[in-house]
């Protein structure tokens, strides 16, 4: 497939996500850019904030199979995977979870207990499954889009540090959206006629083809320079005084991954500066965990990767050749 082909799909796939859900674009594609390198999204936000509408309405127009899975308090890792069921014959089958899916979204993903949410570690990392004993490969794409409400909600349990690693990226829609988008909001509900408008929509391309492009992904050229701002960015995350704990070197494989699929949606086949600046704060902030007095005094994780980037010298040689 031709990079100008690729880029006319995804700012399709983007638009056609935009005719349903009423938000910034930049927000959808990077979204987009988030399943292209075949990642997983968390999104938190308050509840009523169309989380679960976006997921389904990219998952519709992607051409993938997608489940949900509605995370409560009482759900069981095996409601989530599978397990061994006995038959009358005396034999045992496997029946597959929801997790058996292209995308997955995970809905309040923080109402589960801890032991539940860690039954997704396996999947969302190697990209497979152990029931009872036996190891279940995923298909691919798989990826999962998660979304939480804010930990301070009652009935929520904090994320795992080890599964927030996991998420490619981190997202928030805004609590608040302007006076015009909401009115947007109310305008389209009127035109819809219905609450749920997804089964009307039509799949902008096939999985087959959605493979295709993640795997352009991967044929993106990636100069040294930009390999050395990617990992001076993740290094001095570690180093800053209000952190405790810096990213990990999962950060940098997440900004590598990004910039490049940020490339095949701008039509590019190699990665500049700026891919990796737009997604600095998404894919490192939830990887930080700031000093106790830093944090009471209001300070972010997000404020510290908008502060180091400030601080990396951005490289001027990136191109091939």
């Amino acid at each position: 497939m031709e990079l100008k082909k690729a880029k006319e799909l995804c700012d399709r796939i983007v638009k056609a996500v935009g005719s349903v859900f009423v938000g910034d674009e930049l927000m959808l594609r990077k979204i987009l850019c988030a399943a292209l390198a075949n990642g997983h999204v968390l999104f938190e936000d308050y509840p009523g904030l169309g989380k679960t509408l976006l997921v389904k309405v990219f998952g519709k127009v992607t051409g993938c199979e997608w489940r949900r899975i509605q995370f409560t308090p009482d759900l069981m890792p095996a409601d989530i995977v599978g397990t061994r069921v006995w038959r009358p014959d005396g034999s045992f089958v496997v029946e597959k979870g929801p997790i058996f899916t292209n995308m997955l979204l995970a809905d309040e993903i923080n109402r589960a207990t801890p032991k539940t949410q860690s039954a997704m570690l396996e999947a969302m990392e190697e990209k497979q499954v152990t029931i009872e004993g036996s190891i279940h490969r995923l298909n691919l794409p798989f990826f999962v889009m998660a979304t939480q409400n804010p930990i301070e909600m009652e009935g929520t349990y904090p994320l795992p540090e080890a599964q927030l690693d996991r998420f490619l990226i981190k997202l928030s829609l805004g609590y608040a959206p302007t006076t015009e988008a909401e009115c947007e909001i109310l305008r389209r509900r009127i035109e819809w006629g219905k609450d749920d408008p997804t089964g009307d929509l039509k799949s902008i391309v096939t999985k087959g083809t959605f493979r295709k492009l993640q795997m352009m992904a991967e044929g993106v050229y990636v100069h040294k320079n930009i390999l050395t701002y990617i990992a001076e960015i993740v290094r001095k995350t570690r180093e800053h005084p209000s952190v405790r704990i810096g990213s990990s070197p999962r950060g940098g494989l997440a900004l590598l991954k990004l910039s490049r699929a940020m490339a095949v949606t701008a039509g590019r086949d190699f990665v500049t500066p700026d891919d990796v600046k737009i997604f600095a704060r998404d894919a490192l902030s939830h990887r930080i965990i700031l000093d106790v007095e830093q944090a009471l005094e209001g300070l972010s994780p997000a404020e510290v990767v908008d502060e180091v980037v400030r601080g990396v010298k951005v490289p001027k040689e990136f191109t091939p050749g």
